[in-house]
Parts: structure tokens; C-alpha cells; sequence
């Protein structure tokens, strides 16, 4: 069956998702509000600035007009960095009707409070069709062929076949979820340690300790979103482990790059400036922290990152912060029943 898609945004992940549907069949537009590279992508087939090595399907259509867009789709990618998501959530919810889905495709929170992505789209009165789409998706992979696995999460389960049924791939495998809390909680925190393990990189860290560090990330992380109400084993799947060992070991991730620049003698200015993309972990990292405060979660590795980003401490401390901290349970999960498991 055809669909009708949209795909919202024009970096490097909504275009592989756009270029895999129109490559299904499906008539699948792309909105960007730059005019030169809607022009670049119809005229040539390319997007040179995110995307320079893959040719796309003649039958995505980029367009700068978001009203028709919208109307004209019945699932609906939101590819937006997290500082203009909200913006552009809000521009389109005049145009949402009932029967229209709603997939994000952002990790990160809404940088004016604390609030997921997900979160803003339910704010719309018009369709509670709702769903976020994350995992280990290294755009530039999935654009070469690379085998790829992700994570569909909806409590809809008409969402999550829809978006399996646009996206399915001999190359990009869906799995599902109904942990939507869980799954984008994941996406958007491993962001903080991928710039942690680009830092350790930098610093020319054995093996042992790079293992230590995701190990113990992914205990932060989890206990952090079971406080908000997700369930611990999301994070032992392609969301959670999965995407953190991507992010945390490749290159090809924009927070890495950021990590190992920092650690290589940049200012954090000069290596956001250096990548020219949106590294989400940034943004993340100060809402996190306060939130763990808040909330009185022991999250050792994100507040050592916040002192050596925000507050000038050295980056010895940031490693060694593991080795003096708090003695904690190898394994420890607590639901949000109260059961605890250890």
C-alpha cells in the first residue's frame, strides 16, 4: 500500500529515513527551510551538506512548503534538532487532523524546560497517534547499506506497524516498543556520554576503562529514566545498549567528535564550531544534571562533565570521579513499582 509521508527537516537522519521510504514506493516529501538545498536535492539528487556520498531516490521531493506538506501526508517525521522542535511542532498543528501520525526522530529535551520530545507533540488537541523512532542510526551508515537496527516505541500499535510497514528495509530492520518514555529517555541521554567517551579517547584510555565508562553510563542512565517512569530492560535493547556503544565508539557521532576535540585541547565553542552540526549532548547535559539533583539521582559521570564543561575542572577528575565516587551496586534497576533488582 502507498502512503503518503512527510519528512520534517534536512539533515543527515530524516534524509536516509525520507530516502528509504521513497525507495518503498511511497510518495515522500522532505521540508527544509533552506531554499538552496531544497533546490540542490531536486535538481541533483544530493545533500552535499549533510549527506555528500548518497545519490537519493528520484521520487523524494524536497520542499520549503510546510503547509502543503503537511496536508498533503498521513505519517509525519519530526527530524528537527531539539532547540527548534518546539517551534516547528507548533507551526504545523493548525494543519494536523485526527487520522495523522506523529513520529520523532530528535534525541534530546526541549532546551526551555524539561520536557521530551514526545511531550510536545502531545500537547497538540488534534491526534494522540504518537511515536519516537531512535537506536543506533549513524546516518551516513544507513546511507551506505549497512545493516541497522531500531527501535519503533508507541503505546499505538497501528503506529508502530505503520512505521515498520514505511520502513522496512533488507538493510534498516524496526523492532518495537510500547516503552515510549524509556526509548527516547535513551536517546537523548547516551548523548552525554559519547562526549564523555570521546574525551577518555582523546586521552588515550585503555580498553579496560572505555568499557568501564559505557558500563557505568548505561547504570546512569537507566536509573535516571526509571525515575520518570521507564522500564530498566528497554535499556539492555538496541535503544539503550545499543545506541550507547555506537555513539560512545564511532567517530561518524557528532557528540564523540565533540568529546575528543575537548580532550585534544579545544574550548567546547571551538569543537561545536569545528563539527558545524547540532550535538545534542550539550544541550542535554545542564537539564540532566539539575534534574539528578533534584530528584537525588547519583549521577557521577554527568556531573563531572558538567564541572570540566561548565565550571573549568580538570579532565583527570572526570575519569577518576569512577574510581573515588560513591560505592554502588554492579547492577541495581528499580522500577517504578519499588521493586528493586540488584
Amino acid at each position: 500500500m502507498k502512503h503518503s509521508v512527510c519528512v520534517l527537516g534536512g539533515g543527515s537522519f530524516g534524509t536516509v529515513l525520507a530516502n528509504i521510504m521513497a525507495k518503498n514506493g511511497h510518495q515522500v516529501s522532505q521540508w527544509m527551510r533552506n531554499e538552496d538545498q531544497v533546490e540542490e536535492i531536486n535538481l541533483t539528487g544530493l545533500n552535499s551538506r549533510y549527506l555528500p556520498n548518497a545519490p537519493l531516490h528520484c521520487e523524494l521531493l524536497a520542499t520549503s512548503n510546510l503547509e502543503q506538506a503537511i496536508r498533503d501526508s498521513d505519517t509525519i517525521f519530526v527530524s528537527i534538532p531539539s532547540k527548534s522542535f518546539e517551534q516547528v511542532v507548533q507551526r504545523i498543528e493548525p494543519l494536523l487532523t485526527a487520522d495523522k501520525i506523529l513520529i520523532s526522530t530528535t534525541k534530546g529535551f526541549n532546551p526551555n524546560r524539561f520536557e521530551l520530545m514526545s511531550d510536545i507533540m502531545r500537547r497538540n488537541p488534534t491526534t494522540q497517534k504518537i511515536g519516537v523512532l531512535s537506536g543506533p542510526n549513524l546516518a551516513k551508515e544507513i546511507a551506505a547499506g549497512h545493516m541497522t537496527g531500531s527501535v519503533i516505541a508507541s503505546s499505538d500499535e497501528e503506529v508502530r506497524h505503520q512505521v515498520i510497514e514505511l520502513l522496512k528495509s533488507p538493510t534498516f530492520r524496526l523492532y518495537e516498543s510500547k516503552d515510549c518514555t524509556g526509548v527516547e529517555l535513551a536517546g537523548a541521554l547516551k548523548n552525554i556520554y559519547a562526549i564523555v567517551c570521546g574525551l577518555a579517547k582523546a586521552m588515550d584510555v585503555g580498553e579496560n576503562t572505555m568499557s568501564m565508562i559505557m558500563t557505568r553510563s548505561l547504570a546512569e542512565m537507566s536509573r535516571f529514566a526509571v525515575s520518570f517512569g521507564a522500564n530498566p530492560m528497554t535499556f539492555l535493547g538496541l535503544a539503550g545498549m545499543g545506541d550507547l556503544i555506537a555513539t560512545c565508539t564511532s567517530p561518524l557521532s557528532r557528540n564523540y567528535r565533540v568529546g575528543y576535540a575537548i580532550g585534544s585541547g579545544q574550548s567546547l565553542g571551538g569543537a561545536v564550531l569545528a563539527i558545524g552540526e547540532v550535538a545534542e549532548g550539550v544541550n542535554t547535559l545542564k537539564m540532566v544534571v539539575d534534574e539528578a539533583h533534584k530528584h537525588d539521582l547519583y549521577m557521577p559521570l554527568a556531573e563531572g562533565l558538567s564541572k570540566l564543561l561548565f565550571e573549568n575542572a580538570k579532565l583527570e577528575s572526570l575519569i577518576g570521579s569512577m574510581m573515588t565516587g560513591e560505592q554502588k551496586w554492579d547492577v541495581e534497576f528499580a522500577t517504578n513499582k519499588g521493586e528493586k533488582y540488584v
